[in-house]
């Protein structure tokens, strides 16, 4: 994505969204083909990330969990997005 396109797109999301899990449609299964994997992982994604659901989860996880979690998350962001893209994109900071 380009910076310009980045910020085009950042002054409309400046807030938390979710549209995805509301208009999907898909089978939500993996291993079929990629487009399929995307939207499954997408869609367990954000079900996995709505509050109800971490405040139940959150506190059955071990300090090893926790860590693994975190770790895996902090590595792919690393690897796949700037600096800016982070603040930007994940952060919604800039």
């Amino acid at each position: 994505m380009k910076q310009s396109d980045l910020n085009t797109s950042l002054k409309e999301q400046k807030k938390d969204t979710h549209r995805f899990i509301h208009r999907y449609k898909g089978l939500g299964a993996f291993g079929m083909n990629r487009k399929t994997d995307e939207e499954t992982i997408m869609f367990y994604l954000q079900k996995f990330s709505e509050d109800s659901f971490m405040a139940h989860l959150i506190p059955l996880l071990d300090d090893e969990e926790l860590d693994e979690i975190y770790t895996l998350i902090h590595r792919l962001l690393k690897r796949h997005i700037s600096e800016y893209q982070y603040h930007a994109l994940f952060l919604k900071d800039r």
